[in-house]
């Protein structure tokens, strides 16, 4: 099978790339070139921007592929693109979506594909659902032969997956529960939450590849493992030896303290997501994630800890957990 996929070093596609070619697949990956070191061995490697139609049309002139998929679509104006560049040159075209494109508030638990789409609080979603329906429309009209895939939180070993967090990631959160200063946790840290590990969500993924079942459908990818944001921050103080000292805010204090979060907050984190996972179990047999969280994220805190290139220190971010929890509390003094 010859496989193409754009932006294949990120966390969930550079597990793809490197199953496929352990499968045996003759994997090419399209990429602006900033960490080849995370590229399989033996793959292609296409350097330019997929938004750079000239180069993308010179790299690919002449080629197909069994499978496409590109991880880089956030925009209608790129879906737009890609049935362009992509119809009659492959076999499937795998749409990477997000789970967060179903309704919120979720009306039913677990959550099936078949919920309806919605989110009023966050544009990314919105934007991922007028994607989806362009490429629906694109298969019910002309056979575009679309697979739209639906991950949720999907961590690997180069990241921690958090609820805030500062543009420059994980670190300064990890060095709060060291230093034992108050962590943020949204909420009262009880709601459910699904974290996937990016092996196991490959493992699905790779199933769909070539798949002709799964041609027109849309089907998410998530662990059967369901937590409490307070067992995830646990899990993650226990990787680094400490108990984490968790100060819980509400969520809409917090999207108000910085209304960036008003999405990933109120559009996604801030509700139970648990998710039934019936329909890739039916289209890739045999399929189920394996790894824990408690275990997943041991690999993900060692990773951090011997690896110094990502202690990137945040102290805007920092300052700012300070503020805000010194506000929350006081307020809460004050009644």
């Amino acid at each position: 099978m010859e496989i193409l996929l754009i932006g294949g070093t990120g966390t969930i596609s550079a597990a793809v790339a490197r199953l496929a070619a352990g499968r045996g697949a003759k994997v090419t990956l399209l990429t602006r070139g900033r960490r080849p070191e995370l590229a399989p061995e033996g793959a292609e490697l296409l350097t330019a921007d997929v938004s750079d139609a000239k180069t993308v049309g010179r790299l690919l002139a002449g080629r197909s592929f069994d499978a496409v998929a590109d991880f880089t679509v956030m925009a209608p104006r790129e879906a737009e693109r890609d049935i362009a560049l992509f119809s009659g040159r492959t076999g499937q075209f795998l749409f990477i979506s997000s789970a967060s494109v179903y309704q919120k508030p979720p009306v039913n638990y677990p959550i099936a594909e078949s919920a309806p789409l919605g989110n009023p609080f966050w544009r990314y979603a919105r934007d991922k659902i007028a994607c989806e329906e362009l490429f629906t429309a694109a298969y019910r009209s002309g056979g575009f032969p679309v697979t739209i895939v639906r991950p949720s939180h999907t961590y690997c070993e180069r990241t921690v997956p958090l609820a805030v967090h500062g543009k420059h990631g994980a670190w300064q959160v990890l060095e709060r529960m060291r230093s034992e200063k108050p962590v943020i946790a949204h909420g009262d840290g009880l709601t459910l939450w699904t974290f996937t590990h990016a092996d196991d969500f490959a493992q699905g993924f790779c199933g769909l590849l070539g798949n002709p079942h799964a041609i027109g459908e849309a089907v998410h990818i998530t662990s059967d493992e369901a937590i409490t944001w307070n067992d995830a921050y646990e899990a993650i103080g226990k990787a680094l030896g400490v108990r984490p000292n968790l100060a819980h805010i509400p969520s809409d204090f917090l999207a108000a303290a910085d209304p960036g979060l008003l999405g990933p907050l109120l559009g996604d984190k801030a509700y139970c997501g648990v998710f039934d996972n019936s329909k890739i179990k039916r289209l890739v047999p045999g399929f189920r994630a394996k790894i824990l969280f408690a275990n997943g994220i041991r690999r993900s805190v060692d990773y951090f800890l011997s690896h110094p290139e990502a202690q990137t220190p945040d102290p805007e971010f920092d300052a700012w957990c300070d503020r805000v929890v010194a506000a929350h509390f006081s307020g809460m003094k004050r009644l």
